[in-house]
């Protein structure tokens, strides 16, 4: 994914990029006590990973995704849990601190 990170800086209209390994775990119990999440010790079956990127238009969004599924889908698609989710929409409101 590394190789594949420069590919996707460079597209069309790409305001924000990130590509995101699973790390931890989130139950009831450690909400309730206001815990931080513990830590996985190991995974069944595979990691999950997820790549977030925010576009200018749909339109630069859709020309991305094609270039993407041109070159590094494969690659990719390796690091996704089948079937796996896509979520498209548009910002109701942003906090960056």
């Amino acid at each position: 994914m590394l190789e594949a990170k420069s590919f996707l800086e460079k597209q069309k209209g790409l305001l924000l990029l990130r590509f995101i390994k699973r790390e931890y775990h989130i139950d009831m119990e450690q909400i309730k006590e206001g815990l931080p999440p513990p830590k996985f010790t190991r995974f069944v079956k595979s990691v999950k990973y997820m790549l977030y990127w925010e576009f200018d238009t749909k339109e630069s969004y859709g020309a991305a995704q094609k270039n993407l599924y041109d070159s590094y889908w494969k690659a990719i698609e390796k690091c996704l849990v089948a079937p796996y989710d896509k979520y498209l929409g548009e910002e109701l409101f942003s906090i960056c601190r």
